[in-house]
């Protein structure tokens, strides 16, 4: 990230505490046994609900803060974590209202095991990115100097000078070559060949008793190649080592974090196309700058949920956003729909698509939305953005956040309440920081300390709310059809359709905007609302400039409607709700045999796959098959009701 880097995190549950940067230092005390899949539910199906933490838009990544609310860890019990809940969103808070098909829909467990979700990226070439080989690539032995282009202008003597110069094992400090054909073309040829062979080493002529000279030397001192390793990295390889990542439930940035860590270095040096869920099994590309195949594949016996694979070498990182989307492969469990009412749900999105709303995980899983904080940032209301993020919230928390905001509803002095918090890397403990540091009376200060993608979140978030608004208020008023007045996107640039062109497009052309001083809007009635709901909140559409730079919303364009591609999906019966349902990469890896099913198993799984561009979730097409709510609030209602 350009604004901060990333913050390494405590070794999370699973991961081993130790893991040595060479073969020589393996220490297999710390070993634990690896966590195939997640077990804990006996023998029967659970009920507790999980926060969907499907695909975040490609390049709005965020720092890995400390969670401070998650799925429900240190609230005790599964009751706490339903309590906490019961003042969570609904899909109806956020704007998600309409649906796009007419079939009937039907209940089903989503996202019961982390293996249930599971997600390849799709790269800039259209291939999708599988882990099917852990093997080392070989590569050709570099040359020795003696046998590289330019090695004939030197005697053995004088390379074994300049070696040893190199390594900083001459006493001299330098090397003379007498050039005894004295033309530019010979000197020149030398000097290149210096500077080639001998990385590190420079250059210049000097004339003695009316002869010329070639003298080597190292021109920014010992100090500066106190590690000759720099220098060792082969010409002939590219720069960045690329690599398959799979990972069991945990984040790309978290999995980053682990990854630096264990070999010791910093998280920047990693680059990526996207970051990926947390509760999933997930499998991406990564690029490390200079760090070699076999030191990666090493990690694989040290680090448990994670394997290291298809190792090669390129001259370029990865960048962000530069993927063509994901393909899900996604298992529904305990199904009620009839296999007619599955063939309607999955016939109807292979054909028609489903509504591109922004997914719940956009909004946050507490009582204060995401969206609201978003709100008071571009309202430069800094005392609401304070209280929102610290005020006493209902519901359960863990306990030392309810005594931290507690602290600083009756005292509002910053330090106090960080004293109460033993974890000061979440929202905010960072945001106290900033106050202690900065006082009240600096708050916008203050609330930099966040890391910039975490507040930018924020206003994004508000971005989102009214996208996911406007666009359920066009198709009550439209429906699936383009009309006079829409917008569609030519080249990248907006232009609205006229009532002619109207009838020459679908509704798959058809794009909405998100506020912001660069965009334009509909000029139907829908497009009208977009001023009038910003109005509603006290902030202006032809005005989105902040006084922060950072918080100046430019605005963009997002399809109303996507359709997925390569979709396919099958009914499953089968009896042990503790089997995974996909088989996986490292299975197959392995060896492992795919599950096998019981076709008079008492239970009932769909499994899907389809494939997505970026920026879209893959839970609102789950939604669209469904008809159900996916937020967690609605969950933890239908499982409190299966369970009682």
């Amino acid at each position: 990230m350009a604004d901060a880097e990333p913050m390494l995190l405590p070794a999370p549950g699973g991961e081993k505490r130790a893991c040595p940067a060479s073969e020589d230092e393996v220490d297999h005390s710390t070993k634990r046994p690896r966590v195939q899949k997640d077990e804990k539910n006996g023998g029967g199906h659970s009920h507790k609900p999980v926060q969907d933490e499907a695909e975040e838009p490609e390049g709005e990544e965020t720092e890995p803060l400390e969670e401070e609310d998650g799925e429900g860890a240190g609230l005790g019990s599964g009751e706490a974590f339903a309590e906490m809940m019961k003042h969570g969103l609904t899909e109806l808070d956020v704007g998600i209202l309409k649906f796009v098909s007419e079939h009937k829909g039907f209940s089903g467990i989503l996202k019961e095991r982390y293996s249930d979700f599971v997600v390849h990226e799709v790269n800039k070439e259209g291939k999708t990115v599988r882990l099917d080989d852990l093997s080392v690539p070989e590569e050709a032995e570099e040359a020795t100097v003696a046998e590289q282009p330019g090695s004939e202008v030197f005697t053995e003597e004088q390379k074994q000078d300049l070696e040893q110069l190199q390594l900083f094992k001459n006493k001299e400090g330098n090397v003379s070559i007498e050039v005894a054909d004295d033309t530019k073309e010979k000197r020149t040829l030398v000097h290149k060949a210096v500077k080639t062979l001998y990385p590190g080493l420079e250059t210049k002529t000097e004339e003695r008793e009316g002869k010329k000279f070639i003298v080597a030397y190292h021109a920014a001192g010992p100090k500066a190649l106190a590690a000759p390793r720099k220098h060792s990295w082969p010409k002939s390889r590219g720069a960045f080592c690329h690599f398959v990542l799979y990972k069991e439930n945990k984040d790309t940035m978290e999995a980053i974090n682990v990854l630096s860590k264990f070999l010791r270095m910093r998280p920047n040096v990693f680059s990526y196309m996207g970051t990926k869920d947390k509760r999933a099994i997930t499998v991406q590309e990564i690029a490390v700058l200079k760090v070699t195949a076999e030191r990666l594949s090493h990690l694989n016996k040290c680090l448990n949920n994670f394997k290291l694979g298809n190792f090669c070498y390129k001259k370029h990182p990865l960048k962000l956003g530069e993927l063509q989307g994901n393909h899900f492969t996604v298992v529904i469990r305990n199904i009620t729909g009839t296999d007619e009412q599955v063939q309607q749900a999955m016939t109807s999105l292979r054909d028609t698509g489903f509504i591109n709303y922004y997914g719940m995980q956009r909004f946050g899983t507490t009582a204060v939305p995401t969206h609201q904080v978003g709100k008071a940032i571009l309202q430069d209301n800094w005392n609401e953005v304070i209280d929102l993020i610290l005020k006493p919230r209902p519901g359960a928390e863990k306990g030392y956040l309810v005594k931290c905001r507690e602290e600083w509803a009756q005292s509002q002095d910053p330090e106090a309440a960080l004293k109460k918090l033993p974890v000061k890397r979440c929202v905010e403990g960072q945001l106290l920081r900033g106050l202690s540091m900065y006082g009240k009376k600096n708050i916008i200060t203050a609330f930099a300390m966040i890391p910039r993608n975490n507040r930018l979140m924020y206003i994004h978030s508000y971005q989102s709310f009214m996208w996911n608004t406007m666009v359920s208020r066009r198709i009550e008023a439209f429906g699936l059809k383009a009309v006079e007045g829409d917008l569609v996107l030519r080249g990248g640039t907006a232009f609205v359709l006229s009532a002619a062109e109207a009838e020459t497009h679908s509704i798959q052309d058809v794009v909405m905007p998100l506020p912001g001083f660069d965009v334009i809007y509909p000029t139907h009635h829908v497009g009208k609302g977009y001023g009038e709901m910003l109005s509603a909140d006290n902030l202006d559409i032809d005005n989105m400039r902040h006084r922060v730079r950072d918080y100046s919303l430019a605005g963009a364009y997002r399809r109303i409607l996507i359709k997925p591609s390569d979709v396919s999906w099958e009914v499953i019966n089968y009896d042990d709700p503790r089997i995974s349902l996909v088989h996986t990469d490292v299975e197959k890896l392995e060896d492992q045999p795919p599950p096998v099913f019981n076709k008079e198993g008492k239970y009932r799984a769909l499994r899907m796959e389809f494939s997505l561009p970026p920026s879209t979730y893959a839970t609102m097409a789950i939604r669209e098959v469904l008809k159900m709510d996916t937020s967690i609030k609605n969950q933890t209602q239908l499982n409190t009701t299966w369970l009682n």
